[in-house]
């Protein structure tokens, strides 16, 4: 992993300093393919010079040596397969170190995001210009891509050239079709531009200040071009940006002044910085009040609905999933799904009734019965003030458990921290990990907790009861380990860096829905009652798919979706007046958790059924975790036909 990374870096120093035109790159590229082609049409007449007139050996019917010799044919063509595959890869190989660093001019916050610092500096102005430049960026690399097929590459290559190639199709899609760019003034948020700089372990303050200095020069141009992209936004979105936009002024206000202050910089350095972020801040305080009195207008004319209707939600589905199933055929899957949760959950709950309700009569609805059970179960929880501190008291007995049962390896070298949600990223989920990227996998993994200090007592107690002593754990799993967590230092390990930034999003949540399940199976909190909150949190992933997907379709209302999360899903009605919040700022994201738990356990169960006593638990996580993030339809592909080398 080592070499791969050093290999990007100079390449990105040599195609940076060299100043190659886009035409002279990709005149490279057609130079190498036809030296790839040379290569192999050299690679076979040298193998038919070696082989020769084959002398034949054996009994006397010569089926001994027809045999032998067919073996040899086999293992022949196998090694020369092997060396042409590698000498086909090599083009591609470099196509990729040329694509990740011209990735990276074009989306320089998203390297910084990555660990890659070489373009800190640097603040993409989003304006027409930009978007330009993006599906020039497109159409250059959907050109390069012509010169490869698929096929004749490796494993790893194929994968990757498929990321690559659906990595394009969404940028194309955003900018010409879904532009939320215009509705959606949330995607301006200079806050963990500034946040991914500040706190890069890897570079000294002073550097990091320099870089930040001349980012913060063009801040005002910055959030000037978001206003003019801004038409027509959503009141969910506008609303959404007004606070997190609020959030960042604690980065102005503390984080950099104490960073100036403690800094070595040279006064006339601290007072260009210090010019700069006060220019930063004005303008990001404009663009707030802009959006404050812009935002009664979007409930009428001035604004567009959340809802993205059937076409475009069928598309993005088909881009950000990338699944073998049509959102039409995932969405049945959640149906029938949901049906049979519910029978196990009556189940379950019959087994339970006489130990919490005791000669009480049970009532003649199966749902009636697995609320009752659940209501009474929920209210053992943790306190308000101790949501954060119970978390970081489980994990180590999570790991201590996947140990045990030798479910997966785990790098315990991997610093993971828990921490109060930063501000300018709250507002959309409860939890969530930030994991850092290829170039600095050995930074901090933040498992981000949203405090309860802004609920009141009666949200307070009905959050607790949602995620309560059997859901925490779970929802530990999910977020931790082994789920994202987890999934995290395997990505980042992979023989590839494009499937760590292209990763997969239904794979990276299906992996954490899939190890929720697998832990269960396996006797984690072996219980009735575990295994009834298991259930009633797989619902819930399971009703994420069915609510956004009638959401943004159906034009589902809040009290249809409340009806589903709490009547049929047994949720609480804090949990669903969330989840609904949620499901108006983002689209098709909520179903990547069912559609990505659906395909792996798909592939877990065709492979243990193919294999039987050979199959391994731990070898099945751990090679399906070696594709990085690859979609489960590309490493469903592969390893369910015994392709799976790396």
């Amino acid at each position: 992993m080592k070499f791969k990374i050093t290999a990007i870096f100079l390449f990105a120093a040599y195609s940076f300093l060299s100043g190659q035109s886009d035409l002279d790159r990709e005149a490279r590229i057609v130079k190498e393919k036809d030296e790839m082609n040379r290569q192999r049409n050299l690679l076979k007449v040298k193998e038919a010079d070696k082989e020769g007139p084959r002398e034949q050996k054996g009994n006397a019917n010569g089926n001994d040596g027809d045999r032998k010799s067919e073996r040899e044919e086999r293992s022949l063509q196998k090694v020369k397969g092997g060396h042409l595959k590698r000498v086909l890869d090599m083009p591609f190989d470099n196509f990729k170190i040329y694509f990740v660093d011209e990735l990276w001019k074009i989306y320089p916050g998203w390297a910084t995001s990555q660990g890659y610092h070489n373009y800190d500096s640097i603040l993409i102005i989003p304006n027409a210009e930009s978007r330009s430049r993006e599906l020039k960026f497109c159409s250059l690399i959907e050109d390069s891509l012509k010169h490869y097929a698929p096929d004749s590459l490796s494993v790893n290559n194929r994968i990757d050239y498929r990321l690559i190639e659906n990595f394009i199709r969404g940028v194309r899609f955003e900018i010409k079709e879904f532009k939320s760019y215009a509705w959606n003034p949330s995607n301006y948020n200079v806050g963990g531009a500034i946040s991914d700089i500040i706190y890069n372990q890897h570079a000294p303050l002073e550097e990091k200040l320099r870089a930040l200095n001349k980012k913060l020069a063009n801040i005002p141009q910055y959030f000037q071009a978001a206003e003019k992209n801004i038409s027509q936004p959503t009141k969910e979105h506008t609303q959404l940006a007004i606070n997190q936009n609020k959030g960042s002024f604690y980065l102005f206000d503390k984080v950099l002044v104490d960073s100036v202050n403690t800094s070595t910089l040279s006064a006339t350095e601290k007072a260009s910085l210090n010019a700069n972020a006060v220019k930063a801040r004005n303008a990001l305080e404009n663009y707030v009040s802009f959006l404050t009195k812009i935002l009664p207008t979007t409930e009428g004319k001035g604004g567009r609905s959340f809802r993205i209707g059937k076409d475009l939600y069928a598309k993005k589905f088909d881009i950000d999933i990338n699944s073998r199933y049509s959102v039409e055929e995932m969405y049945k899957k959640a149906l029938d799904r949901k049906t049979f949760v519910q029978s196990e959950m009556y189940v379950t709950a019959q087994k339970l009734w006489a130990k919490y309700m005791g000669n009480a009569k049970m009532p003649d609805s199966k749902l009636t019965v697995v609320k009752i059970i659940i209501d009474t179960l929920s209210t053992k929880h943790c306190k308000r003030e101790d949501l954060i501190s119970t978390i970081e008291k489980q994990l180590p007995e999570l790991t201590k458990f996947i140990n045990a049962h030798q479910l997966i390896d785990l790098d315990s070298t991997q610093p993971l921290k828990v921490r109060k949600t930063p501000e300018y990223m709250a507002g959309v989920a409860g939890a969530s990990i930030n994991s850092p990227g290829p170039y600095d996998h050995n930074a901090t993994t933040y498992y981000n907790v949203t405090p309860l200090d802004r609920y009141s007592e009666a949200e307070a107690e009905s959050y607790l009861r949602e995620y309560n002593d059997y859901v925490l754990p779970i929802l530990n799993i999910h977020e931790a380990i082994p789920g994202h967590y987890t999934q995290g230092i395997y990505a980042n390990r992979s023989a590839s860096i494009i499937k760590s930034i292209l990763g997969n999003g239904a794979t990276i949540e299906g992996w954490a829905c899939y190890v929720e399940r697998m832990m269960i199976e396996e006797g984690f909190h072996d219980s009735p009652e575990m295994l009834l909150f298991y259930y009633k949190w797989n619902l819930r992933e399971v009703c994420n798919f069915i609510l956004d997907y009638n959401i943004h379709c159906n034009d589902w209302t809040e009290k249809q979706v409340s009806d589903l999360l709490v009547n049929e899903a047994f949720q609480q009605s804090t949990e669903a007046k969330e989840k609904y919040k949620r499901a108006t700022l983002s689209q098709v994201q909520l179903t990547s958790y069912f559609t990505g738990l659906t395909e792996i356990y798909e592939l877990r169960e065709e492979l243990k059924a193919k294999f039987e006593k050979n199959y391994s638990l731990k070898r099945f996580n751990e090679k399906f975790l070696s594709f990085g993030s690859a979609p489960v339809k590309e490493i469903h592909s592969i390893i369910s036909r015994g392709k799976a080398e790396r």
